[in-house]
């Protein structure tokens, strides 16, 4: 009796249970394996494909709308850039002048007015300290005379422009005697210019300190909440301006001047 194994594969093939299979069937096992692989692989591929564009798409819209939340908070529309809400100041420098909100005209005081009726107005802290100190300076010989006090930004806008270009100076050199329009400390309301009502002719100007009147405001004037806003070799490099004083008496107006002030500079005015 013949072995199985030893038929001839030619008749394996057309045995009759070969035969009974569906021809679509014998074809299919009839083809070499490496096809079989291929079609998994082109069966499968569009799906990875898929899969793979649909994370992408995730991922951007995820992106998305994280820059559309980060997006207001970095905008710089809704505030005036460099200014710090709570004080109205700001580290931002041009020519060596601090950047100053401009401040409501409702919070000033008048503490006097001009030969040609211009009004000088402090803010009212500012300005009772000033009447005060003026007032107790004269009872020791001195008449400290308000020249100059709040300023809005469109009238530092003419003395800044304006005198330039009639005076032929560049900015720089403009800055060294007037603050540019938005940085200039007359806008918080907390800046006064002072002259001494005996020597007229030293007003504005470096001579100022050799008068009774700065000498006076030397030594007492920190008991009023004054100080000099640009003494010799200041930090920010501003021309000195012994006239110039600000008001730094209430927690206010120190934290217009001083938040947010570099150490070395903050230090070195003590």
């Amino acid at each position: 009796m013949p072995i199985p194994n030893d038929i001839p594969v030619a008749q394996r093939i057309n045995s009759p249970a070969r035969s009974a299979t569906h021809p679509f069937v014998r074809s299919l096992k009839a083809l070499p394996w490496w096809v079989y692989i291929l079609a998994i692989v082109a069966f499968f591929l569009p799906m990875v494909g898929m899969h793979f564009m649909s994370g992408r798409s995730d991922s951007r819209n995820a992106n998305s709308q994280k820059s559309t939340a980060i997006a207001p908070a970095n905008s710089s529309s809704d505030r005036d850039p460099g200014i710090d809400p709570t004080t109205g100041r700001s580290s931002e420098q041009i020519f060596g002048h601090l950047a100053y909100a401009e401040t409501p005209l409702s919070s000033l005081r008048v503490i006097s007015r001009a030969s040609d009726g211009y009004e000088i107005r402090l803010k009212e802290p500012a300005a009772k300290a000033f009447l005060q100190m003026a007032a107790v300076a004269r009872t020791n010989g001195i008449e400290l005379v308000p020249i100059s006090g709040f300023r809005t930004v469109d009238e530092q806008k003419k003395l800044f422009f304006d005198i330039s270009k009639q005076r032929n100076q560049t900015p720089a050199q403009r800055a060294m005697v007037s603050a540019p329009p938005g940085y200039s400390e007359h806008h918080t309301g907390y800046a006064i210019d002072i002259g001494d009502g005996s020597a007229p002719s030293s007003n504005l100007s470096p001579d100022f300190d050799k008068t009774e009147a700065f000498r006076w405001l030397e030594s007492n004037a920190a008991q009023f909440g004054f100080e000099l806003s640009f003494p010799k070799n200041n930090p920010q490099g501003v021309s000195y301006e012994p006239w110039h004083w600000r008001y730094v008496g209430d927690s206010e107006s120190l934290a217009t001047f001083y938040k947010n002030q570099p150490q070395s500079q903050t230090s070195s005015r003590r």
